[in-house]
């Protein structure tokens, strides 16, 4: 079998949906025979070299955690060099870069050239990177086409994590060569539940419970979200938000009885917590493909979130959810009603997306998607 290298700049024990992503892609490479090394960067300071539980070797170099950890620019020290060594001293049959606009994808990139390989650029947005702040926002919008015009110099193969994501390649004069697609163990998912009952600790009871996990960036639409809520005031609805980050403080100081705040969980948690929800709110301003809606699908709850990627994927039609054209308070605040009044049927809804996502999105099919982008299913 082959031996694989997959650069992500960001990788457990950080949490996020490019890190499940990659541990989940590595796990299932080494299940199906080969061998393959995570290069990621050491943003919470666990060493520079492991093997993990599922089999896959992980090198880690040591970096400065920019943007709150969100940006790691690796440091050119002792371990570096060392990490280096050792990537130069393996023989790799291929190469994947997670995400085009880190310093690191250019390392994975100059290493692949090193061995004679075309990487694999997989992109897993759909929109520019946004941190709520017009001038930040468009120094990173520069920054990023400045990167994709070097890598467009480069010998990489691009591909995108969804339909969207092609789309959004096409932008930067990009032609995509496919997808590679976000995928979740559906069953898995669901088996690994804990035992928690959100509706009871929160005394939510029978009334409407929607739910939102992720982190609290302005990306992920949190201003949205207690814009929607402020308006379902004395409507029977509660939000409960499963995650941390930065706005933080904007919900505690909008300081609304309905929503329930209940910090960062772990997977069997936020498994629980999906399976009592009624619905799933993302309205996000960029997405891939959403590992937070596939976990929500994977648990038969419907979504209500912004056209971005995974949205289509998982959604065809009205009969599995609810996709908006943008991220708006007013359409989300105006659905949640209609659900309320009309008594829309959540649960045969949720039960379209769970037998969706385990007929089309499996680790395994993500897997060979990428042994055939890397050319070595001819061999």
């Amino acid at each position: 079998m082959s031996t694989i290298a997959i650069f992500s700049a960001l990788c457990f024990p950080s949490m996020g949906g490019v890190e499940r992503f990659t541990d989940s892609l590595a796990s299932e490479l080494v299940r199906q025979g080969h061998k393959v090394v995570v290069v990621t960067n050491d943003t919470h300071h666990v060493g520079v070299h492991e093997i993990s539980s599922s089999g896959f070797e992980v090198f880690r170099l040591p970096c400065w955690n920019v943007l709150g950890g969100r940006y790691p620019i690796p440091i050119h020290n002792a371990d570096c060099r060392f990490v280096m060594r050792e990537l130069d001293a393996r023989q790799f049959d291929g190469v994947l870069v997670n995400t085009r606009f880190y310093l690191h994808s250019l390392l994975g990139v100059r290493i692949a050239k090193r061995h004679g390989l075309r990487a694999v650029v997989l992109d897993h947005g759909s929109a520019y990177l946004t941190l709520g702040s017009p001038v930040l926002d468009w120094v990173i919008a520069r920054y990023e086409d400045l990167v994709t015009g070097y890598l467009l110099r480069q010998p990489v193969d691009f591909y995108g994590i969804s339909h969207k994501s092609v789309e959004w390649l096409a932008h930067f004069g990009i032609k995509a060569r496919g997808v590679i697609s976000n995928s979740i163990d559906a069953a898995a998912y669901r088996a690994q539940a804990s035992d928690r009952s959100f509706r009871s600790e929160l005394n939510i009871g029978d009334e409407l419970m929607l739910a939102f996990t992720g982190r609290f960036i302005p990306e992920k639409g949190i201003a949205v979200l207690i814009d929607m809520m402020q308006q379902l005031q004395g409507w029977r609805v509660h939000l409960v938000m499963a995650g941390d980050g930065p706005l933080r403080g904007m919900v505690e100081d909008a300081s609304i009885d309905a929503i329930h705040m209940v910090g960062r969980l772990d997977t069997p948690d936020i498994a629980a917590l999906l399976l009592e929800s009624d619905l799933f709110c993302l309205p996000t301003r960029s997405e891939g493909f959403s590992t937070s809606l596939l976990e929500a699908a994977a648990c038969g709850t419907p979504s209500l979130v912004t056209d971005v990627g995974g949205a289509r994927e998982l959604m065809p039609d009205e009969s599995y959810g609810f996709v908006i054209p943008t991220a708006d308070a007013d359409s989300s605040a105006s659905i949640i009603c209609c659900i309320l009044r009309e008594k829309f049927d959540l649960s045969s809804m949720g039960n379209r997306c769970r037998n969706r996502v385990e007929e089309y999105c499996s680790w395994d099919a993500t897997a060979r998607q990428l042994i055939k982008a890397m050319r070595l299913d001819c061999y």
